[in-house]
């Protein structure tokens, strides 16, 4: 049986994310994006509804957020569904449904800006002297 299991998400954060790190020094930020939906009534009103999704970010991506995101920021979130299961103190069984982030794009013209600021420059690729001028460069068989 083929499974799929693959969540796209672009709205915007309800809160500054903020940054935290596990016992074993891996960092971690939980966000919540908000999500809109318009769609027309019986009635032919227009109506608009919020889900609000929780998000869970691991590593680097963690980092980068709490560096440039803000509240209100637009994101688009790419990642995967994650159930998790718990016990509270009285005893009770809870669960929650959230997606864990794989890539998030700042939607922002700004902080994406930032960001690009702060990566290295990309070297150039350079194209051996014994290839034809004519020749393209995904014709180059190696």
């Amino acid at each position: 049986m083929a499974t799929l299991n693959k969540v796209f998400l672009i709205g915007n954060l309800t809160q500054k994310p903020e940054l935290r790190h596990t016992p074993q020094g891996a960092a971690v930020t939980d966000i919540t994006v908000a999500v809109n939906r318009e769609y027309s009534s019986k009635d032919g009103d227009r109506k608009s509804e919020v889900a609000f999704i929780d998000v869970v970010v691991w590593a680097k991506l963690a980092e980068n957020c709490a560096q440039y995101l803000t509240k209100g920021s637009p994101v688009f979130v790419e990642g995967r569904l994650q159930l998790d299961t718990w016990e509270n103190q009285q005893g009770e069984k809870r669960s929650r449904l959230r997606v864990v982030a794989e890539n998030i794009q700042f939607l922002s013209s700004r902080q994406r800006e930032s960001v690009e600021a702060k990566q290295p420059p990309v070297e150039p690729k350079t194209v051996p002297d014994d290839v034809p001028e004519n020749q393209n460069e995904d014709d180059i068989p190696f």
